[in-house]
C-alpha cells in the first residue's frame, strides 16, 4: 500500500487512479484516504477488533469527503477512533447500530402504550399537545441517542421566551421520556439530556374572591339562570341583527356547579366527572374513585348537599353530557358526563365584572375563606383533597379544627356572600 504524509499539499495532490487505491499515512497507522476511479476521495481508517490479533477480521470506516473535512479534523477523529479500537471497541460497528436507532417520532408511540396507562383524560390531550406544537417539531427527526442537553435547552429557552410555565411542563415530559428510552436501551447508561436544566422561575397565580367579589358572582348566576344575562355583541365580530332587550339564560346545571365547585372546594372537573354512585348522601362524602390525586373524599357541607338536591336525577352523572347522542340503533350509547362550563362561566364573570377570575379560583377562594375563618391548614388542605402539606402552606399556617366544622364555616361564609348579592 503506498503511504504518504497526510496534509493539506498532499491530499491537493493525489494522483487520478484506474481502479480504487487507499493511500496510508507514514505516522498515524490504520489512518489513509482512499481514492477512487470516479474521483471520490476520502478519509479513512483501517483496524482490526481486538483481541484477535492479525486473525481478526479487518474493518474500515469512512470518516468523510476530503473536500469537507480537513486533514487536521480527520486526524484527530481517526486517532481517536483507533485508539477505541485498540481498546477493544468497534467504531463501524457502532456507527451501524446508531444508523438503525429510532428517531423521537418512531418511540413516541410504544411510549405512550407503556407509560400513558392511568393518565387522566385531560393530562393525556396536554401532552399530546406538548409533543405536537413543541417537541416533535424540534427534535422528532433526531435520534433518541443523539438528543444533546444543547437541543432540550435551545428548546426549553424558545418556548420559555412565550410561556415559561409551558417550557417548564415540556422539560418534565422530556425528562420522563429519555429515562423511559434509557431504560429500553435506546439512550446510554445515566445520560439524559433533559435533567439538570433549570427551569424557569413561575409566579404563583393565586386570585381569591373577596365577599364583595362574591356578592357580584352570586347575583351574576342567579339573573343567568332566572331571566337571564344581557345579550352584547362581539365587537371582533359583525352582525346582522342585533335584538333589543335580548337575554341569555344559562341553565341550572351550570350554574349548581358552579355553587357546588365554591361550596365544596372541589376541581372544576371533579364535580363535572361525579357520579351519583360515588355520593353518601346521609354522611355527607363524595367518594371520588378517581381524581387529580386518585381516589380521593369530598366533604360536602350542608349548602352543597342542598346545591346536589335541586339536580335532578337523570342518569349516573351528576352533571350528564348536553350532546346528543350519536350512534346507530345497533350499537348501545354510553352516557357522558359534562366536559365544560367555558360558556356559562364566561358570561357569568363578564357580568359580574370578574374577567381575570377562573373557575380554579373558586377553588382558591374557598382554602382563603378558611383561612380567614381561622380553621386550621391541616384541616383546609385535607378538605381541598392535597397529598400533603406543602401544597396548602401557600394560603397559612392555622391551627387545626374538625373537618365537618371547617367545611360549614366555609359553605356558610360563602352563602352569605352569594346571597347578599342576589339581594340586592
Amino acid at each position: 500500500m503506498p503511504t504518504l504524509k497526510i496534509g493539506r499539499r498532499t491530499v491537493a495532490n493525489l494522483p487520478a487512479v484506474e481502479h480504487t487505491t487507499l493511500f496510508y499515512d507514514s505516522d498515524l497507522k490504520g489512518f489513509g484516504i482512499r481514492v477512487m476511479p470516479s474521483g471520490v476521495r476520502s478519509y479513512i481508517i483501517s483496524y482490526r477488533v481486538a483481541p484477535g490479533g492479525r486473525k481478526a477480521p479487518t474493518r474500515r470506516m469512512s470518516l468523510g469527503r476530503v473536500e469537507l473535512v480537513t486533514p487536521e479534523k480527520a486526524r484527530e477523529k481517526a486517532r481517536d477512533l483507533l485508539a477505541r479500537a485498540r481498546l477493544g471497541e468497534d467504531p463501524a460497528a457502532d456507527r451501524a447500530e446508531a444508523r438503525k436507532a429510532a428517531t423521537v417520532t418512531e418511540l413516541l408511540p410504544r411510549y405512550n402504550a407503556e407509560t400513558g396507562a392511568g393518565r387522566r383524560e385531560s393530562t393525556r390531550k396536554l401532552y399530546e399537545m406538548y409533543w405536537r406544537v413543541h417537541i416533535l417539531p424540534a427534535i422528532g427527526s433526531k435520534r433518541a441517542r443523539h438528543v444533546t442537553y444543547s437541543d432540550v435547552a435551545g428548546l426549553h429557552q424558545k418556548i420559555g421566551q412565550k410561556s415559561p410555565p409551558t417550557a417548564n411542563r415540556v422539560l418534565v415530559a422530556l425528562a420522563c421520556f429519555f429515562d423511559w428510552a434509557r431504560r429500553i436501551g435506546e439512550r446510554p447508561a445515566g445520560e439524559n439530556p433533559a435533567r439538570d436544566i433549570e427551569k424557569f422561575q413561575e409566579e404563583p397565580r393565586e386570585r381569591f374572591l373577596t365577599s364583595e367579589e362574591l356578592g357580584r358572582l352570586g347575583a351574576a348566576i342567579h339573573e343567568a339562570e332566572t331571566i337571564g344575562l344581557p345579550w352584547e355583541p362581539d365587537p371582533n365580530k359583525k352582525v346582522k341583527h342585533c335584538q333589543k332587550n335580548h337575554r341569555t339564560k344559562i341553565d341550572s346545571l351550570s350554574a349548581a356547579a358552579l355553587r357546588l365547585i365554591l361550596f365544596s372546594g372541589a376541581r372544576h372537573r371533579e364535580i363535572l366527572h361525579a357520579k351519583r354512585a360515588e355520593l353518601d348522601r346521609q354522611r355527607g362524602f363524595l367518594n371520588l374513585a378517581r381524581s387529580k390525586t386518585g381516589k380521593k373524599t369530598i366533604v360536602l357541607n350542608a349548602l352543597a348537599l342542598a346545591v346536589i338536591d335541586t339536580i335532578p336525577d337523570t342518569g349516573p352523572y351528576l352533571f350528564p353530557g348536553t350532546e346528543k347522542p350519536q350512534c346507530s340503533k345497533k350499537d348501545k350509547w354510553e352516557p357522558k358526563p359534562r366536559t365544560s362550563l367555558k360558556r356559562a362561566w364566561t358570561a357569568i364573570r363578564k357580568r359580574a365584572g370578574l374577567e381575570d377570575v377562573r373557575i380554579h379560583d373558586l377553588r382558591h377562594t374557598f382554602a382563603s375563606v378558611g383561612v380567614a375563618e381561622n380553621l386550621g391548614l391541616p384541616v383546609v388542605g385535607k378538605l381541598l383533597g392535597h397529598a400533603n402539606l406543602v401544597s396548602t402552606a401557600r394560603y397559612a399556617h392555622l391551627e387545626a379544627d374538625p373537618a365537618r366544622r371547617a367545611s360549614n364555616a366555609i359553605g356558610q361564609s360563602i352563602a352569605n356572600a352569594l346571597n347578599s348579592g342576589v339581594a340586592a
